[in-house]
């Protein structure tokens, strides 16, 4: 984890921000993530025909995607800091699927960052790994706007 104060957060164009802990990405989760969504296509839920045809379920690449919260929020503290907003994505790519039982885990580079009024607008390179894998699963270059304390 970074620790680092608002005014200071251009600073940390460049550098690696974080290595998050691993996450288990089981057939649950990938249910309950169908269910969420209404995504209930075979490669991902029905274990039997997903076996025989590509070897096991796989996670949806959304499912992935929406896990950057949760591993990328413990990566960066920021005093100072009021709150920080999802921004949105500026490229996404699914580079190798996440089978049922994997552990993936996240990457995180900022990229960039410019001033908007009195808050910072980062860019971050997320890199989604899967443990035991070469290729990571996800590419995503994330937008992440930090609002400064008032008062």
């Amino acid at each position: 984890m970074i620790e680092t104060e608002f005014s200071l957060l251009p600073d940390l164009v460049g550098r690696e921000t974080g290595l998050s802990d691993w996450v288990t990405v089981d057939q649950a989760m990938i249910d309950d993530f169908a269910d969420a969504t209404g995504d209930h296509q075979w490669i991902h839920v029905d274990r039997a025909r997903a076996t025989r045809e590509i070897g096991s379920t796989i996670a949806h690449g959304f499912l992935t995607l929406s896990l950057i919260p949760r591993l990328a929020n413990p990566l960066l503290k920021v005093a100072g800091q009021q709150h920080r907003l999802n921004y949105g994505l500026n490229r996404v790519r699914f580079t190798q699927p996440v089978r049922a039982g994997q552990r993936i885990r996240l990457r995180q580079t900022a990229r960039a960052c410019e001033a908007r009024g009195t808050a910072f607008l980062m860019t971050f390179e997320c890199l989604f790994e899967i443990e035991g894998e070469e290729r990571p699963a996800c590419i995503a270059e994330q937008l992440v706007q930090f609002v400064p304390e008032t008062g």
